[in-house]
C-alpha cells in the first residue's frame, strides 16, 4: 500500500488524468449505448412461474404484458353519447400503436363486465406483444400519453398497472444534493478547512460516477433493476465519503505530527487505507453474497452496488493520495498551519470530549452495556411482525396516474380487481376441461373470492385459463391467506389427481417471490456472518471480538428492520414520510442485511483496529480499549453522521422502495455509530478483559495472518502528554520489536 500511495502522490497529474478520462469516457460510452435497465422475475419451480410458462407456450397473445386504461365519468355516465364516442375513438387510436396487439374497450364485443353497474367507471385492456421489461420506455409512454390525451371535460382517463408504472419511475432528484450538502457541513465541522472538505466529496463523486457508468454497461450483459442506480448512489455516496474521511483524517494527524505531505499521505493510505480496503471488501462480499440466493432479479442489483463500493475503494487509495499531493499542507486550516509553524509539531494525544467519554465507559461498562443493548432490542421488537410481500400501486403518490386509476378501479369494481389471480391448466381432452370447470366452481364458493370468469381455451386447445378476483386488495393479508387456501386446500380437492391447476398472476408472483427469499434468508445470513467472522479472526487474532462484532451487527440490522416495519407496515409516522402502510418488499430484508452487515463491519474495523494497535504495543486491554475509542471517536462519529444524513436524504424521494432503504440504512448506521461502537462494543470489551484477544494456538497456526494496520506505523505516544495520569499506566514498548515478538 505504501508503494502505491507514494507512486500516486508523485505521479498525481497522471492519476488525475486517468480518473478524469475514465469518468468522461465511460459517461460518453453510456450515452452512446444507452441503458437497458429492466425488472425481471424468474422463480423456477413455483406455481406462478408454471402459469407464466404455460401462458407463453399456449397463449402467445397473452404472453406479453397489458395495461389498464381506466375511464371515469366526472358527470353523468359513460354510456352518454358524447363520452361513448370519445371512448370508442380512443380505443381505435390505441389499437393502431406499435406493440399493441389488441385493445378491448368497455363497449367492444368482448368487453362485457368492463363497466360497473353504476355506469360511472370502466376500463379498457391494452394487450402488448412483449413483456414490459422488454419494451422501450418510449413505446409504453406513447400508449399512456395517447390514452391520457382523451382526459378532458366530463371524461377522466388514467393509465394503471405495472407496465404503466414504468413511465412514472422517479428520476434521481435533489435528495442526493441534500445529502452531499449535509455531508459537507459535517466535514467542515470536523476539519475546519473548506479545502479539506472537498477531498472526500470529490473522491466519492468521481468513484460514484465511474461506478454508475459501469453499471450502464452491465445492464446490457445481465438484468439490472430500474432502482439499482438509486441504490448504488445511496451506498456509494455514503461509503465513498466515509472512506475518504478516514484517510484524510489520518493524513491530517500526520501533518500535525510534523510529517511532510508526502510521508503523511503514504502513512495515511498504508494505515487507514488498509482498513478501507478491508472494510470495502466486507461490503462487497456481503453484497455479492446475494448470488447465493439464486434469484436472478437480485444479481444486477448486487453487481451495481458492489461496483459502486469497489470504485470508492479504488479512488480512496489512488485518486485521494494524488489529490493530497495537490493540496499539500492546505488540508489543515490556516490556524492549524500557523500554530505548527510557531510551536512545532503537535503529536496526536487523546483529550477532550472523546477521552472523557472513553473513561466514562471504562468506569461503568456493565450498566452502559445493559442499557444500550436494551434500547436497541426495544427498537427491534416490530421486526417480529415483519410481513413480506409487495406494495401495490395504491401506495403511490396521488400525483401519479397509476395511483388515481388504481383507486378508481377499487371504488368501481372492488379492491381485489387490481390484483387478480390467473388459474391455468393443461388440457388433453374433455375430461381435463371438465375438471377445470369444476375447480372454478369450487373457487367461486371460497371465502375471499369476489368472482371468477368462465374458462377460456387456448387457440391450440392444449391449455385453459380463468381469472379469479379476490375481495381484498393485492397487498392485504387476506389476499395472501386466500392464495394459500386455494393452493393447499380448494384446488387439490377439486382436481383430485387430475391435471394440476396453477395459480399465477402478478400478486401470486410477488407472494412466491417472498416465500422463496424467506426460505433462503437463513442460509444467506449464515454464509455472510461466517465469512465475516473468519476474516475478523484472521485480522484481530481473536475469537471473542469477531463473535461480538457479528452479534452487534445483527442487532443493528434488527433495529433497522424494526423501524421499517413500524413506519412502512404499521403506519407509524406514515403521514410524515408520505407513504401508505403496506407489506415490506420481499427483497428488502436480504438487500438491507447485505448492505448493513458490510457497513457495520466498516466501523468495527476502524474502531477495533486502533484498539488492536494499542494491544499489540502495550498488552493492556483497558488502556487499548480506552485509547482506541478516544482516538477514533471523533472520526467514527463524524463518519456515522455523514452516512446517516446521506441515507436519510433519500427518504425525501418519491419511490417507496428507496424510502425504505433510506430509513432503514440511516437508522441502522446511527445506532451503529452512536450506540454500538460508542457505548456497547467498548463496554463489552472492558467487561471481557484480556479474553478479547485470546485465540487458541492450534487456530493461530492454521489461520493466515492478515494486517489491517501496518506494524511499522504504530503511533509514538508521549507518556508525559497523556491525560488523567494515564502515563503511569502505559508500559512503553520498543518500536523496533516485531509484531511476533510483541504478540508472543
Amino acid at each position: 500500500m505504501a508503494k502505491l500511495a507514494r507512486w500516486c502522490f508523485q505521479h498525481r497529474w497522471l492519476v488525475l488524468f486517468v480518473w478524469v478520462a475514465a469518468l468522461v469516457g465511460l459517461t460518453v460510452l453510456g450515452r452512446v449505448t444507452g441503458e437497458d435497465y429492466k425488472d425481471t422475475f424468474s422463480l423456477p419451480g413455483t406455481d406462478s412461474q408454471r402459469a407464466i410458462d404455460l401462458l407463453e407456450r399456449d397463449f402467445p397473445a397473452q404472453s406479453g404484458d397489458s395495461a389498464s386504461i381506466v375511464l371515469h365519468a366526472r358527470s353523468g355516465t359513460l354510456t352518454d353519447a358524447t363520452l361513448r364516442t370519445q371512448i370508442t375513438d380512443m380505443v381505435d387510436e390505441l389499437a393502431e400503436l406499435p406493440h399493441v396487439t389488441e385493445v378491448i374497450g368497455p363497449f367492444s364485443p368482448q368487453g362485457e363486465g368492463q363497466i360497473n353497474q353504476a355506469g360511472t367507471t370502466a376500463f379498457a385492456t391494452v394487450a402488448l406483444d412483449l413483456p414490459g421489461n422488454e419494451l422501450a420506455v418510449s413505446d409504453i409512454e406513447h400508449v399512456v400519453d395517447t390514452a391520457r390525451s382523451y382526459d378532458r371535460d366530463a371524461l377522466q382517463v388514467e393509465a394503471t398497472g405495472q407496465v404503466a408504472a414504468v413511465t412514472e419511475q422517479a428520476e434521481q432528484g435533489a435528495s442526493e444534493l441534500i445529502g452531499i450538502v449535509a455531508a459537507a457541513v459535517i466535514l467542515f465541522l470536523a476539519f475546519g478547512s473548506l479545502l479539506a472538505v472537498t477531498l472526500p466529496l470529490i473522491t466519492a463523486l468521481a468513484a460514484l460516477g465511474v461506478g454508475l457508468s459501469l453499471t450502464v454497461q452491465v445492464s446490457h450483459l445481465t438484468s439490472v433493476a430500474e432502482f439499482s442506480t438509486m441504490l448504488a448512489t445511496l451506498i456509494g455516496l455514503g461509503v465513498g465519503i466515509d472512506y475518504a474521511l478516514f484517510i484524510v483524517n489520518r493524513h491530517r494527524i500526520g501533518l500535525r505530527a510534523g510529517r511532510s505531505p508526502e510521508d503523511a499521505a503514504v502513512n495515511a493510505v498504508n494505515t487507514s487505507g488498509r482498513a478501507v480496503i478491508f472494510a470495502g471488501m466486507t461490503v462487497c462480499i456481503a453484497l455479492l453474497g446475494l448470488f447465493a440466493l439464486g434469484v436472478t432479479f437480485l444479481y444486477g442489483v448486487a453487481l451495481s452496488a458492489a461496483l459502486a463500493v469497489a470504485m470508492t475503494m479504488l479512488a480512496s487509495v489512488t485518486l485521494l493520495p494524488a489529490l493530497l499531493g495537490f493540496y499539500g499542507r492546505k488540508v489543515l486550516s490556516r490556524r492549524e498551519r500557523r500554530r505548527i509553524d510557531a510551536n512545532g509539531p503537535e503529536p496526536e494525544q487523546p483529550s477532550g470530549f472523546w477521552w472523557r467519554w472513553a473513561k466514562g465507559v471504562e468506569r461503568r461498562p456493565a450498566i452502559l452495556a445493559v442499557v444500550s443493548a436494551a434500547a436497541i432490542a426495544v427498537i427491534a421488537i416490530p421486526f417480529f411482525s415483519l410481513r413480506l410481500g409487495s406494495s401495490d400501486l395504491g401506495n403511490g403518490s396521488d400525483s401519479k396516474s397509476t395511483k388515481r386509476g388504481y383507486e378508481l378501479l377499487a371504488e368501481g369494481f372492488g379492491p381485489g380487481f387490481n390484483g387478480p389471480f390467473i388459474l391455468a391448466t393443461e388440457i388433453s381432452g374433455p375430461a381435463d376441461l371438465q375438471t377445470f370447470e369444476r375447480t372454478i366452481e369450487a373457487t367461486r364458493d371460497t371465502e375471499g373470492v369476489a368472482s371468477v370468469t368462465p374458462p377460456r381455451e387456448s387457440p391450440n386447445g392444449r391449455a385453459a385459463i380463468a381469472t379469479l378476483y379476490p375481495s381484498s386488495s393485492p397487498q392485504a393479508p387476506e389476499t395472501a391467506e386466500l392464495l394459500e387456501r386455494l393452493r393447499d386446500d380448494v384446488i387439490p380437492r377439486a382436481t383430485a389427481g387430475a391435471a394440476p391447476v396453477y395459480v399465477g398472476g402478478g400478486t401470486a408472483t410477488f407472494e412466491d417471490f417472498a416465500a422463496v427469499l424467506a426460505d433462503k434468508l437463513p442460509l444467506f445470513i449464515g454464509i455472510v456472518v461466517a465469512l465475516a467472522f473468519i476474516l475478523l479472526v484472521a485480522v484481530f487474532r481473536s475469537l471473542l471480538i469477531p463473535l461480538t462484532a457479528s452479534l452487534m451487527n445483527l442487532l443493528a440490522v434488527g433495529a433497522a428492520f424494526g423501524a421499517v416495519v413500524a413506519v412502512f407496515q404499521w403506519g407509524w409516522l406514515s403521514d410524515v414520510f408520505g407513504i401508505s402502510p403496506g407489506p415490506i418488499e420481499a427483497f428488502l430484508p436480504v438487500m438491507l442485511f447485505a448492505i448493513l452487515f458490510g457497513l457495520s463491519m466498516d466501523y468495527e474495523v476502524f474502531l477495533v483496529s486502533r484498539m488492536h494497535e494499542e494491544w499489540v504495543a502495550r498488552r493492556d486491554n483497558r488502556i487499548a480499549v480506552s485509547l482506541g475509542q478516544a482516538e477514533t471517536g471523533r472520526v467514527v462519529s463524524a463518519a456515522g453522521a455523514i452516512m446517516t444524513l446521506v441515507f436519510a436524504s433519500f427518504i425525501l424521494g418519491d419511490e417507496r422502495v428507496i424510502k425504505l432503504f433510506g430509513l432503514g440504512l440511516a437508522l441502522a448506521i446511527a445506532i451503529d455509530a452512536f450506540v454500538i461502537r460508542t457505548v456497547l462494543v467498548p463496554a463489552l470489551m472492558h467487561l471481557f478483559g484480556r479474553a478479547n484477544w485470546w485465540l487458541p494456538r492450534s487456530l493461530d497456526r492454521v489461520i493466515p495472518h492478515l494486517s489491517v494496520e501496518s506494524a511499522d506505523d504504530l503511533p509514538e505516544v508521549d507518556p508525559e502528554a497523556l491525560p488523567l495520569g494515564l502515563s503511569d499506566e502505559v508500559p512503553q514498548q520498543p518500536h523496533g520489536s516485531t509484531e511476533t515478538e510483541r504478540t508472543h
